[in-house]
C-alpha cells in the first residue's frame, strides 16, 4: 500500500492521528478541549483538535463521522465529508452535532471523527448545449425504487 507524506504540527497533548488497523482508510482524530464540551440534543459545536497539516498539492483531507459514535450516541459530523484543501494552514476543527435525545460530553482526547487523505483532480468545464443520452437519463432521487 502506498503512502503519502503529510507534514503536521501537533499543538495538542494527544498523540498524532493514527490508523486503527493496517488497512484502514481513515485515521482517528481526537478532541483538544481543556474543558469538557457538552452538546445538547440537536446542538452543534466546533471542536478543536490542535492539529495543523500541510498536504501535498493534488490531495485533500476528508473529515468523516465515526460509525460507533453515530450508532451508539447519535453523534455525527456536519458538512460531511468536510474537506481540508492543500493550501489551508489553520487548525483542524470539527463540527459535531448531537442528533440524539440526550446530552453528550466531548472530553479531551476523545476520538471524535476520522480523517481520510485522498487524491483529487480539478475539473475544467466545457460548455455544451446538450449531453449524451444514457439508459438512466434524468432519473434520480430513488428512481430505481427500494427493492
Amino acid at each position: 500500500m502506498s503512502k503519502v507524506s503529510v507534514k503536521i504540527v501537533n499543538k495538542s497533548s494527544n498523540a498524532l492521528p493514527q490508523y486503527s488497523t493496517e488497512q484502514a482508510a481513515g485515521m482517528d482524530i481526537r478532541a483538544n478541549n481543556p474543558e469538557p464540551i457538552v452538546l445538547a440534543p440537536l446542538e452543534c459545536k466546533l471542536i478543536p483538535t490542535g492539529l495543523f497539516i500541510e498536504l501535498p498539492v493534488g490531495y485533500e483531507a476528508q473529515i468523516r463521522p465515526r460509525s460507533g459514535l453515530a450508532i451508539k450516541n447519535g453523534i455525527t459530523v456536519l458538512n460531511t465529508p468536510g474537506t481540508i484543501d492543500s493550501d489551508y494552514r489553520g487548525e483542524i476543527n470539527v463540527i459535531l452535532v448531537n442528533l440524539s435525545n440526550e446530552p453528550f460530553t466531548v472530553n479531551m482526547g476523545d476520538r471524535i471523527c476520522q480523517m481520510v487523505i485522498a487524491k483529487h483532480e480539478q475539473a475544467e468545464f466545457v460548455q455544451v448545449s446538450t449531453l449524451d443520452d444514457t439508459e438512466r437519463g434524468i432519473g434520480g432521487f430513488g428512481h430505481t425504487g427500494v427493492k
